[in-house]
């Protein structure tokens, strides 16, 4: 007998499905030779700090340094009998303990390696196992994968990494946030490897654009006519004082004409785009459409089980050398949906744009692809998400779009001034699209000549401002964490985290919504913003190593080496065991971080105060018995606002609130005569 292990009970059944397991049993199929069952995700993970003897937190127990690491169950122990987790991991332990081989069908990548290994060595399995690495859940792609089964031991190096990446995240995790916290006295205040830099960087834009100093400044345009055509050109100078600004303007004012100095035309080529990673997909549909990066992963994964789209959590755009012959018949079988009808229809079949064959960029998967199975009943998001995929892959193998670009320059005085037009040849890619808006024909300029007078109509002193840095949005946040390296100077470490960047990208929607539960970042419209808590962290780490960039990329760097056999994992480990002492020692010595909330009186027996930490308020009196969640609908009540809220009788307007259907509203939370705490959307 065989066991195949996958990730998910739906996989589970797309195999069973393809290899006659048609036998229904409690947590496993099983027919033909096969028993087939799945592992809930990460069922088995390292041991807490009270299995080495370390309940509570404790100074003189920091830092903590487990030899060996230990395995558990995740979320609960064996004595939970009622725990589903529990109970498929005894499932898995009798499949183990009867079957002769093993087959792992567990996500292809690093973290689905490890899934896997870490169950496989907490229950002391000794089978022999072999490897089914596919990116797609057709069945073509599924009967491939098993004619094509890899030892095990092949994956020995994939598995280090992510062991090496799982021990460093919790020495990392664990001890940094115990320190802080012990330093601060007061609440919980989580740390993490990848988590913190990426708080830094949210906070460090929100305190950029907060300080920054708008100041005007102004510049000329001037209103031509030629040949019965208007057109404007604009000043290539600025003044920052307005006395300076207006001696310019009157000067250019006493002129009639401007002089053509240079007429430059060329062609400007825009190649097409590249495929999706997970990554693009999510800006994307966070740009777009508004989806957080989490809801687009769970949208795209749900769309990869109903085998619509290929295995999503890739971190490559490209395809590799025998992938190509299929894209031919990808794109004619979107023609069977209405809506790619025409998109497919601008490409020649003869010409299509090999540019994302790649195998050397080709990383555990390729870019994503829609698969020969068109969708059906698909959700409104789904369909979103998926067209996104699929206007992308005839994007990706479409022409590149040429225009062609005026460039004049005029002399008026010893001022110089620019018009341009743009005009589309050939729309190559960009056909593609129903919105054609971002690359249509500017209104084309007369014809001018080198030497030419041409009328000023109307002379105009623009006032302008000096802008901010935007605030990040998810779109431009998962960007900034994807090239995170652009600001280091090591040309080694550079390379590598612009090949991983903070987190990856099966990774990085949970980071994000990982700050969002510590109560560290909220949702303003789409912008993000750190809380009070937030930039209260921030604050204490922003000169500390843990908040560092640099040390991401060391980290990614050393583990794509361990995954490529060319450095020690045990070297590593000890590299990080050295580091995590350096941060222990620094956050245990930080000082004056608690939060300053004033003495407050509970609402609803007036006689009592209220006890506030970081998840609730609760009045001190136990008859009372009155209590309020800090976090409410997603959104963290910080300091101001709990104050707000108990002396006010009502918060100012919340925004980013989530209903439990997930939709985003707006509301003021306010004590009611009642003294319960309730939304005002007036």
């Amino acid at each position: 007998m065989i066991t195949v292990l996958a990730e998910k009970p739906s996989v589970a059944r797309e195999l069973a499905a393809l290899l006659g397991a048609t036998d229904k049993k409690n947590g496993y199929l099983e027919g033909n030779g096969y028993t087939i069952t799945w592992a809930l995700g990460h069922l088995v993970s390292l041991a807490l700090p009270e299995a080495y003897g370390c309940s509570g937190f404790h100074r003189d127990a920091l830092p903590i340094l487990p030899k060996p690491f230990r395995l558990a169950e995740k979320n609960g122990t064996a004595s939970k009998s009622n725990d589903a987790r529990s109970r498929q991991l005894t499932v898995i332990k009798k499949l183990f303990d009867k079957c002769s081989s093993i087959i792992v069908a567990t996500d292809a990548g690093r973290e689905g390696e490890l899934i896997f290994r870490y169950i496989y060595d907490y229950l002391k399995c000794r089978k022999p196992f072999r490897r089914l690495w596919i990116s797609s859940l057709t069945e073509s792609a599924l009967q491939k994968g098993f004619k094509n089964l890899s030892d095990g031991g092949h994956f020995d190096t994939l598995y280090y990494a992510a062991r090496a990446r799982s021990h460093a995240d919790w020495l990392v995790g664990i001890n940094a946030t115990q320190a802080l916290t012990l330093a601060a006295g007061y609440g919980i205040y989580s740390l993490g490897r990848v988590q913190t830099p990426t708080l830094a960087l949210v906070c460090q834009r929100f305190l950029e654009h907060c300080n920054f100093s708008v100041s005007k400044y102004w510049t000329i345009a001037l209103t031509h006519s030629k040949g019965f055509r208007e057109f404007v050109s604009h000043g290539e100078n600025t003044w920052e004082v307005s006395a300076d600004a207006e001696q310019a303007f009157e000067s250019v004012s006493r002129r009639k004409v401007a002089t053509v100095t240079s007429v430059t035309t060329k062609k400007e080529t825009e190649p097409a785009p590249l495929l999706f990673d997970l990554t693009g997909l999510q800006k994307a549909a966070n740009a777009r459409y508004g989806l957080s990066a989490a809801e687009t992963l769970e949208i795209a994964q749900r769309l990869y089980e109903q085998k619509f789209i290929t295995y999503p959590r890739t971190g490559s755009k490209y395809i590799t050398e025998d992938l190509w012959p299929e894209i031919p018949g990808l794109l004619r079988g979107l023609t069977a949906h209405q809506d790619f009808q025409q998109p497919v229809k601008t490409l020649k079949f003869s010409e299509l744009n090999r540019h994302i064959v790649n195998a050397a960029r080709v990383t555990d998967h390729h870019g994503l692809l829609v698969t020969g199975r068109l969708p059906t009943a698909l959700t409104a998001q789904e369909n979103l998400v998926y067209q996104l995929i699929a206007l992308r892959l005839v994007e990706a193998v479409a022409p590149s779009c040429v225009r062609e670009v005026t460039t004049i320059l005029l002399q008026v005085r010893h001022y110089t001034f620019t018009a341009t037009s743009s005009q589309v040849l050939e729309p190559g890619w960009r056909a593609a699209r129903s919105d054609f808006s971002d690359s249509v024909t500017t209104d084309l300029l007369p014809e001018m000549r080198e030497g030419d007078e041409i009328p000023i109509k109307e002379v105009q002193l623009v006032e302008k401002e000096t802008r901010p840095p935007q605030l990040y949005t998810e779109a431009s946040l998962l960007g900034a964490m994807e090239s995170a390296g652009n600001i280091l100077e090591e040309a080694d470490l550079k390379e590598a985290i612009q090949a991983k960047g903070l987190g990856t990208p099966a990774t990085r929607a949970g980071i994000i919504e990982t700050l969002f539960q510590r109560g560290y970042m909220e949702r303003k419209g789409k912008a993000l913003q750190p809380t009070d808590k937030g930039l209260t962290v921030y604050e204490i780490v922003r000169d500390k190593k843990i908040a560092s960039v640099a040390m991401t990329a060391a980290w990614e760097h050393r583990l794509s080496c361990i995954e490529e056999g060319s450095y020690s994992a045990e070297r590593f480990e000890k590299e990080i065991e050295k580091y995590t002492a350096v941060i222990t020692e620094e956050l245990l010595s930080v000082t004056g971080i608690r939060e300053e909330i004033p003495e407050l009186t509970c609402p609803k027996c007036t006689a009592h105060t209220l006890e506030v930490n970081e998840n609730l308020l609760r009045c001190t009196d136990a008859r009372c018995g009155w209590m309020q969640w800090r976090r409410v609908c997603g959104v963290q009540l910080v300091a101001r606002e709990v104050e707000n809220l108990i002396v006010n009788k009502s918060t100012s307007l919340l925004k980013g609130l989530r209903s439990k259907s997930g939709k985003t509203f707006a509301a003021r939370l306010v004590v009611n005569e009642k003294a319960e705490v309730v939304f005002d959307f007036s």
